[in-house]
Formats: C-alpha cells, sequence, structure tokens
C-alpha cells in the first residue's frame, strides 16, 4: 500500500532540485514587496510625525524605539504561531501568508501615514497604535518569507543565490523609496495629501512584488506536521542547543547596530566634516548601487571559498575601509573611494546571513527532529529588531558626549568625534561581530553536506515506514 495522499499536501519533495533563475528572481522580488512598505516607516515616519502629524521629536523617537521592541517579540510569537500549524494547505507552509498578509498589511502601511484631527495625547497614541499594528501585520508577511528559502532548497550555491537576489532586492526597493517618494509629495500643495497618494502607491506596487513572489515560488522542502503541537517553550528551549543560530544572532546584533550607527551619523559627518551635506544623494547611490553589485557576486565566492569565510572576507575588507577612513586625512575623493570599497565587500556580510539561517533551519532539524523553519527565523529577526531598537538611542547619547550643538560651527573634539561614530565605532562592532564568527560558528560545508545527506536518509526511512 502506498503513502496515503494527504489533504494537506504535506509530502516531502526533493530539496535537492537546481532552482530556476524565475525562482530566485521572483524570490527577490518579495523583498522588493517588503521593502516599499517598511522602508516607508524606515525614511519617512519620523518626519512626518514632527511636520505633518504634529507630534514632538521626543515623542516619535519614543514610538520608533518601543514599537521596535514590540516588533522582536511579535516576530517570535508569529515564528511560533507558523510552526505549529496542522493545517497546511496546497499552497505551502509560508507561501499562503505573502500572498494573504500582503493586504493587510498595505493597509497598515497608508493607515500610519494619515493625520487625523485630534487633540495632542490623542495623536500620540495613534502613531504608537498604528506603527504597532503596522510592525505586527509586516511580520506576518516577513517572517514567512524569510522562512521560504529554507523551504525551497538545500542546495547550498541555490541557497546563496537566493540571499544575493534577497540583497539584491532589499537595495532596489531602498533605492525606488529614496527616489520617488518625495518627488511625489511635492507634486501636491498639501503635503498630507502627497504622502497619502505617494505611500499608496508604493504599497501597491509593494502588493504586486509579493503576488509575483506568491505566484512564481515553490516550496520544495516539506515535511508532514506532527499531529501533537510542540509547547512554544520547548521549540525555545531547543533553539539553545543550535549554535550557529546563536552565533548568527549575536553576530546580526553587532552588525546591524554598526550599520544603524553609520546611518544615523553620515549626514552630520557630511555636513560637518567634510564640509558638504550635498553629498548624501550621491553617498545614498554608491552605497547601494556597490551593495547591489556586491551581492551578485555572493554565490561566486560561496562557491570557491564557501559561505563563513565569503562573510568573514566581507567583513575583514569593511573594516579595513573604515580604519583607514578615520586614519586618514579627512578628504572628499579618499573618503568616497575607500568607503565605496567597504560598501561592496559589506554586501557580503548582510546579504549571506538570510542564507546561512536557512542553513540553520536544516542543523535544528538535524538536532532536534523538528523542522522549525518560522521560529529559527524570528529568532534571527528578533535580534535584528534589538539592533535597530538600541541603535536608535546610540546615536543621540553618542552626539551629546562629544559635544555636538546643532547649526553652528563644532570643535575640532567634536569632528573628531563625529569622525569616530561615522567609522571607528562601527568598525569595533564589525570586529565583535566578526570575532564571533570566527571562533564560534561551527556550521562548516562539509558539515553541513553530512547534514542534508543524513536528512535526505531519515525522510527516505520514514516513507518506506509509511508505505
Amino acid at each position: 500500500m502506498g503513502v496515503p495522499a494527504l489533504e494537506n499536501a504535506a509530502t516531502p519533495v526533493n530539496g535537492s532540485k537546481k532552482l530556476s533563475l524565475k525562482e530566485k528572481m521572483s524570490y527577490g522580488l518579495g523583498d522588493v514587496g517588503n521593502g516599499l512598505m517598511f522602508d516607508m516607516g524606515q525614511l519617512y515616519l519620523l518626519k512626518f510625525y514632527t511636520d505633518i502629524l504634529g507630534i514632538s521629536a521626543y515623542w516619535a523617537g519614543l514610538v520608533f524605539l518601543i514599537s521596535k521592541i514590540f516588533d522582536a517579540f511579535a516576530d517570535a510569537s508569529v515564528g511560533a504561531f507558523v510552526d505549529s500549524r496542522t493545517n497546511i494547505s496546497k499552497r505551502g507552509k509560508f507561501r499562503p501568508f505573502i500572498l494573504w498578509g500582503t493586504i493587510p498589511l498595505a493597509i497598515m502601511t497608508v493607515i500610519s501615514f494619515l493625520a487625523p484631527d485630534i487633540s495632542d495625547t490623542g495623536k500620540i497614541v495613534y502613531a504608537f497604535a498604528t506603527y504597532m499594528a503596522f510592525g505586527l501585520a509586516y511580520s506576518f508577511v516577513n517572517i514567512p518569507y524569510g522562512s521560504l528559502s529554507a523551504a525551497m532548497t538545500q542546495d547550498p550555491v541555490d541557497r546563496a543565490s537566493l540571499g544575493s537576489f534577497r540583497a539584491i532586492g532589499s537595495q532596489t526597493a531602498l533605492l525606488i523609496s529614496g527616489v520617488a517618494v518625495i518627488p511625489i509629495v511635492l507634486q501636491f500643495d498639501n503635503q498630507e495629501v502627497g504622502y497619502i497618494v505617494a505611500i499608496s502607491v508604493m504599497s501597491i506596487l509593494g502588493m504586486v512584488f509579493h503576488y509575483i513572489c506568491y505566484r512564481n515560488t515553490t516550496e520544495n522542502i516539506i515535511r508532514e506536521p506532527k499531529k501533537e503541537k510542540v509547547p512554544l517553550s520547548q521549540l525555545f528551549k531547543s533553539l539553545l542547543s543550535n549554535r550557529p543560530l546563536i552565533v548568527l544572532c549575536l553576530a546580526a546584533l553587532f552588525m546591524i547596530a554598526a550599520t544603524n550607527l553609520r546611518t544615523a551619523v553620515q549626514l552630520y559627518y557630511l555636513e560637518y566634516n567634510l564640509n558638504n551635506a550635498s553629498l548624501m544623494a550621491l553617498l545614498t547611490f554608491l552605497s547601494i548601487g556597490l551593495a547591489i553589485l556586491g551581492s551578485y557576486f555572493i554565490p561566486v565566492f560561496v562557491k570557491r571559498i564557501g559561505k563563513k569565510n565569503t562573510f568573514m572576507l566581507g567583513l575583514v575588507i569593511g573594516i579595513m575601509a573604515d580604519i583607514i577612513n578615520f586614519i586618514m586625512p579627512t578628504s572628499v575623493t579618499s573618503f568616497l573611494i575607500i568607503y565605496s570599497i567597504g560598501s561592496f565587500a559589506l554586501a557580503f556580510a548582510l546579504g549571506l546571513p538570510w542564507v546561512m539561517i536557512a542553513d540553520a533551519v536544516d542543523y535544528h532539524e538535524w538536532k532536534s527532529g523538528e523542522r522549525t523553519e518560522g521560529v529559527v527565523y524570528s529568532s534571527y529577526s528578533f535580534f535584528r529588531k534589538l539592533a535597530q531598537a538600541l541603535a536608535g538611542f546610540i546615536p543621540g547619547i553618542a552626539l551629546g558626549l562629544i559635544g555636538y550643538i546643532p547649526n553652528v560651527q563644532q570643535s575640532a573634539e567634536t569632528l573628531l568625534g563625529l569622525k569616530g561614530l561615522m567609522f571607528l565605532a562601527p568598525a569595533i562592532l564589525n570586529i565583535i561581530g566578526l570575532v564571533v564568527l570566527f571562533f564560534f560558528y561551527n556550521l562548516t560545508d562539509d558539515l553541513y553536506s553530512k547534514i542534508v545527506a543524513e536528512l535526505k536518509e531519515r525522510t527516505k526511512k520514514q516513507n518506506q515506514n509509511l508505505a
């Protein structure tokens, strides 16, 4: 007697099937969809809160800090919910969330940019409620989306390609968001209306890209869901034995903090150290363009020297670029050249964690017998959100410590402090991430090949037992 047909279609499929270029591109376009909504909050919501909604910068900053912490816990809860589901449809375990979740996400993106005519207290409450609701809606799309790559393939090169296309998609969304939104807003005499139109356009485009991702991807690694539910506490407890995951989470904590710190202070550095704030547009195009270019090379380097070595290579070059920029005399030309080299290399370090988290899913299944893509991915996302929340307050505190005073000529000590925040502090944070990765990440390419082979053998035996 053969294996009985399952209504939920949770049938093991070949995880070694080579992915087509269409599948890889479609997966990357999913992160364009994510970015066209997520980047609205990152790039424009603070200014919208202070200039259009009319709340103070203090309260606006507090909205971001508390909402990011809330998002971190929301990610963990959504990941556990996704993995605890037993009624898996024929559409798969993760793809339906991308298909249906994009609608409330788009709605909440637009609602976050409304400015109701209510009391000052009411506006603050509105900002907290809408941005936290947006974060929850985003978790219901982003956690399944991130988990999807682990369900598409176990082939190391294809996984590297998925990470590469995701990184390209993320940077493409950032480029579109940075270039298109404000020109649309400025087409309207009433900026409140302009924001609604611009954010609506971005959200609709985001829904389109999410649908393309849903339509053209396939979940090839599917395990039959267990009848009994594993307690949430047991799921998270078992994660503590997942050494690759813990190491990646810690490395990400320092890397994301480094990136956010640099982003927060770069305009100050351009204005006061280089006396050329107009360089911001060029710097944005350079950093995004080189990050996209660097992402294309991820699969090439992974194939030649492996994932961990490629990751560390990117960090080492990025760290060296920051240290050289800090030591050298301040110069626009040397800054741009060295910054460009660092941005290209750091694309490896920022793109590869998405690949290696998928490997950590397989490692977790190999160690515990449980395939929990959602919980593993959401744990990584939790640390990313925590880093974003903490990095939101660090620049403000640091600017006070170095004696920064707005709109005046800064002292030599303050200029040195700005240079340190721009280069030295990110370098130190990335060095810590590099040390953690070098000494503690134990999932080598050889071990991963062994894990994949053993998981396939387990699946084969399970199918034989069912037959």
